[in-house]
């Protein structure tokens, strides 16, 4: 994948999120949840994040605190097996794919969030 999208801002990809989620009968608060659980990121952070238009880069390199269960995110999504992507910044990208389609699959935030 191209590295544009690290310069993309997180903004414009989450409403995407947001709405695959909502499609299938989930909310907006389970989705930040999902992205505070991930990041480490306060709900006001998180909206702070989104407002400043940060893109990928700075949203994960900046992110509070990375959280090391998300080691636990295996699978596949858009063709690739999360845990075998290389590129740190891609797996990362695609952690985030990968919950929120878990989670628009109609899957329990406690297994989502590997609790």
């Amino acid at each position: 994948m191209s590295h544009r999208v690290y310069k993309m801002s997180f903004a414009s990809v989450y409403p995407h999120y947001v709405a695959k989620a909502e499609k299938k009968g989930r909310t907006k608060a389970e989705v930040d949840e999902i992205i505070r659980w991930l990041t480490g990121h306060t709900q006001e952070s998180l909206e702070a994040t989104i407002a400043a238009g940060t893109n990928f880069e700075d949203f994960y390199g900046k992110a509070p605190r990375l959280n090391p269960a998300r080691s636990l995110i295996t699978g596949l999504i858009c063709g690739y097996r999360v845990e075998e992507i290389e590129e740190p910044l891609m797996r990362e990208l695609r952690y985030l794919d990968k919950l929120i389609d878990e989670l628009a699959k109609g899957k329990k935030m406690e297994k989502i969030l590997r609790v």
